[in-house]
């Protein structure tokens, strides 16, 4: 049986994920607007970008000037992705605008060596190499719980298909030196750039690791729509009880490390959150806000997106039906009616005729 979140906590990752891959000139100016707008969409915690090196991420080297010039709204937490001590440092200056400090203890193996040699710039033995030191950290710290991520679990595309069992086996390594310091793990991240996942992966995993270690209760799914199925892997989280993803406005997103570019892509958030309101789970999301910050989107990147929500609409009801006597809808200009009002579609001819007007023709 179906086991549905009554909510979810979807984490927007527009301004990172998103932006890391389009143009490095996009405007300081447009990326605040757009920043302004996700933080009108109902959205709880909003990445604003990286603190990366622009050598390696040109798109974020006006990061400093983003941190110190957007006016965080009431409500949202911002933060932004580090990934060292350095990058910290920086980020940890604009606190509490700005807030990267630590909410949870978590160690990370990716699977693919070829991906972690050219995002991490770590083989994947130097990671698990790395693991004791971190939960030595956690426990000097007072963590009473830890969590767990996989990268790339699936599949990569450097090192071709990895099974479950070799899932398992990088979990156990994990969760078996967290039980050692005497620690439980109850949060599991599926963290995919290369878009290998398919929905029954995703659900026969998920199971597995229910059974194995019934201690984890919470699992995060960031994974990237490179080939048109995350939505469908997605709702098979959903229905084992799943409640945190990732998503970012119109699909926008990428890694230039795993050889998919702006193609690896990401669900839309504008169209998972309204699927989650068609399946009556909660979100906290205001979809037309969302679709206007997706449209503001498309203006700041200058190219479509992929989001169907933002151009089509929600399906329509009660007061907002379509008129029966609207004429030819053609374009996507046009199919913005729901949003730009009638006048897009003026001057189109009308194939809806009354009975009365019927009636004369004849």
């Amino acid at each position: 049986m179906d086991n549905l979140p009554k909510s979810v906590i979807i984490t927007d990752d527009t301004m990172r994920e998103g932006l890391q891959i389009e143009s490095a000139d996009i405007p300081v100016d447009d990326k605040l607007r757009l920043l302004d707008a996700l933080g009108e969409t109902g959205a709880k915690v909003i990445s604003i970008g990286s603190f990366a090196h622009p050598k390696w991420t040109p798109q974020m080297a006006c990061i400093d000037e983003i941190a110190e010039r957007f006016v965080p709204r009431p409500g949202v937490r911002y933060t932004a992705a580090v990934f060292n001590k350095l990058g910290y440092d920086r980020a940890d200056a604009y606190y509490p605008k700005l807030d990267v400090r630590k909410r949870s203890f978590g160690t990370l193996v990716e699977m693919c060596d070829t991906f972690a040699r050219r995002n991490y710039n770590r083989t994947q033995a130097e990671q698990i190499a790395s693991l004791d030191a971190a939960i030595a950290a956690a426990k000097e710290a007072g963590a009473e719980a830890g969590s767990v991520a996989i990268g790339n679990p699936f599949g990569s595309n450097f090192e071709g298909p990895f099974s479950m069992e070799q899932r398992m086996a990088h979990l156990e390594l994990m969760i078996d030196k967290w039980h050692a310091a005497g620690i439980e793990v109850t949060r599991c991240s599926f963290l995919e750039a290369m878009g290998w996942n398919t929905p029954n992966q995703v659900r026969d995993t998920l199971i597995e690791i229910k059974e194995r270690w019934p201690e984890i209760t919470e699992f995060h799914m960031h994974l990237h729509n490179t080939r048109g199925l995350t939505m469908a892997s997605y709702y098979e989280a959903l229905k084992l009880g799943v409640r945190e993803f990732d998503t970012s406005i119109g699909g926008m997103g990428g890694c230039p490390y795993c050889g998919n570019g702006r193609a690896a892509g990401h669900v839309p958030t504008e169209d998972f959150v309204d699927f989650c309101h068609e399946l009556g789970i909660e979100t906290g999301y205001d979809l037309d806000k969302l679709i206007e910050a997706a449209a503001i989107a498309e203006e700041v990147v200058g190219h479509p997106l992929w989001g169907h929500i933002s151009k089509a609409g929600a399906r329509p009801r009660g007061e907002c039906l379509y008129p029966r006597e609207m004429p030819f809808v053609e374009t996507l200009h046009e199919a913005a009616h729901f949003r730009l009002g009638p006048e897009v579609y003026d001057g189109q001819i009308a194939p809806w005729q009354d009975n009365e007007r019927a009636a004369l023709r004849r």
